[in-house]
């Protein structure tokens, strides 16, 4: 039987991270939660500890973050599922993003919020407009139909691992949607609820430097992969 494993990237989600924590384990779905403490300097680690997480630690970057999440994985693990920890994902949706991949029909399942229902305020104009046009620029180049770039998404662990992931910062979603469908996996797109944050300020869209720097990374992700 399919056993997953949840990593959840967290940088200075003191308030959140619990919560979030406790959610996923609560659907009974995955073996383990594993919180990336990506830096943080409140008590992120402390309270995703004290919630049931597994803490593993990783240098600034949420590329970094994710990377060393999907290496720290229970060998008993086969598939992966990443989110948020600012509570802004819904983990009441992991069964949903697990079962295709258990069942064997489906290689990578991506939540989209577009798609879903979305709480007033959760996602700003920016968010919704970047990822139709990744999705509009990948149909393009894979045939693959992406509406979003949502970081809720699950992906068989040895699909992951052939991959080949390089991506260090904010690009990493981006990348894993093109080289998934570069190699042709199965991948399916799911509605998926979406909340405004719980906690902290987010490290993308709280700021118009974060946006700016965020954008970059993407689109520097997009060529590149794109090139290679």
């Amino acid at each position: 039987m399919s056993k997953a494993s949840v990593v959840i990237p967290a940088l200075n989600e003191e308030e959140p991270i619990a919560g979030v924590v406790r959610e996923c384990l609560a659907t009974g779905v995955p073996a383990e939660v594993i919180v990336v403490d990506n830096g943080s300097t409140d008590r992120t680690a402390e309270r995703a500890r004290e919630a049931g997480a597994r803490v593993i630690t990783a240098p600034r970057g949420y590329g970094r973050a994710c990377a060393a999440g999907a290496r720290g994985v229970s060998a008993e693990c086969d598939i992966v599922v990443f989110l948020d920890g600012d509570g802004s994902d819904v983990p009441a949706f992991i069964p949903q993003m697990v079962e295709p991949i258990a069942r064997g029909t489906h290689d990578f399942v991506i939540g989209s919020r577009t798609r879903g229902k979305r709480e007033p305020g959760s996602m700003n104009f920016q968010q919704v407009l970047s990822g139709r046009i990744a999705g509009w620029m990948l149909r393009l180049l894979y045939g693959v139909r992406y509406s979003d770039m949502c970081p809720f998404r699950a992906i068989r662990r040895d699909a992951l691992e052939k991959l080949g992931m390089r991506e260090e910062t904010y690009g990493w979603n981006l990348e894993m949607q093109m080289k998934a469908a570069r190699a042709g996996l199965r991948i399916l797109e799911i509605p998926v609820d979406h909340r405004r944050r719980a906690g902290g300020e987010s490290k993308v869209s709280g700021t118009l430097r974060g946006t700016f720097v965020a954008g970059a990374r993407i689109i520097a992700t997009l060529v590149r992969v794109a090139l290679a």
